[in-house]
């Protein structure tokens, strides 16, 4: 029997499957996304009469992305942290959907329905 190309209508959905949908249709429709990780350092300025010579060192959060093998790192300015910081969560959160999402059909390629 072969397989075309087709959408799945809901009516043939499990609950599960379309709540994983559903939560990725409101996650990419309503927020920004940024993949990458955020690290978290510590640096010294070099300033000599500064409060990180003296081991109290200043803290930073850089954007941290992997592009065609080549690890590139952006400084995130204060004022943007908290946003950036949602778009990477978001992005996290999506594909964490996707792996489920795929999971399920896996497991009906396995069972052979559609």
């Amino acid at each position: 029997m072969a397989v075309t190309k087709q959408n799945i209508p809901r009516g043939k959905m499990s609950a599960e499957e379309r709540a994983f949908r559903s939560a990725l249709k409101k996650l990419i429709a309503s927020r920004g996304m940024l993949r990458g990780t955020i690290v978290r350092r510590e640096r010294v300025c070099g300033r000599p009469n500064c409060r990180c010579a003296r081991g109290e060192k200043h803290p930073e959060r850089l954007l941290v992305v992997s592009e065609d093998g080549n690890r590139r790192q952006l400084h995130i300015p204060k004022e943007w942290q908290e946003t950036v910081e949602q778009w990477v969560s978001e992005y996290h959160g999506v594909r964490e959907l996707l792996e489920q999402l795929s999971r399920l059909h896996w497991e009906k390629v396995t069972r052979r329905e559609l």
